[in-house]
């Protein structure tokens, strides 16, 4: 049963190498990282293999999500990866839990603006100082048009959700400053795709 609870993101194989060589240098040597709206769980999974004195909190408001998540993990065997949690992030509370870091890959373009919100309210509330906040995905650039095939992925996220769509970079930017984070360090990703490293005033 847990093989067939496992999902399979294929974009998650394409960019797992690239992100986690971001997060190297991002992520403090030790402590707990909590994911936002993990998915499949294929990330969290790679992450932890690679990054074994860190801990992972893995969450998703999709319950057919925290199967996927909890039959990888149960599979690799690994123990730095804690059960998924029901977390949604523009959700009125999150469990107290005190992360070194946060990561939301993917999210912010297939959720409503309030998930954003939530997201920063959140995180600005529970990090340290200085702890990081990981946002990575496509983005809308100030001056910039958008590639073609961002261009497409945006017209069809609309198409399905009026309320989903590639968000604009000051927007987001301007969001995460109103909580208490800093302009973001901004890393080119492959496939148009950025890395954003926030982190807490």
């Amino acid at each position: 049963m847990r093989g067939e609870a496992k999902l399979h993101a294929p974009s998650a194989q394409r960019n797992r190498d690239a992100i986690l060589a971001v997060l190297r240098e991002a992520l403090p040597a030790q402590g707990l990282v909590l994911e936002i709206a993990s998915g499949s769980g294929e990330h969290v999974l790679h992450f932890a293999q690679a990054l074994p004195a860190l801990t992972f909190q893995p969450s998703d408001p999709s319950p057919e999500a925290r199967a996927s998540i909890a039959a990888w993990v149960a599979e690799s065997g690994l123990g730095n990866i804690r059960p998924p949690l029901d977390l949604d992030a523009g959700g009125a509370a999150w469990p107290a839990l005190a992360p070194a870091a946060i990561l939301c890959i993917n999210m912010l373009h297939i959720a409503p603006w309030s998930a954003a919100e939530g997201l920063f309210a959140k995180a600005g509330a529970g990090l340290a100082s200085d702890a990081p906040l990981y946002l990575y995905g496509p983005f809308r650039r100030p001056g910039r048009p958008l590639e073609p095939g961002n261009a497409a992925f945006d017209e069809s996220l609309r198409g399905r959700d009026p309320e989903w769509g590639l968000r604009d970079l000051g927007a987001v930017t301007a969001l995460a400053q109103a909580s208490g984070f800093a302009a973001p360090g901004i890393v080119e990703m492959p496939a148009n795709n950025l890395s954003l490293i926030f982190r807490r005033r």
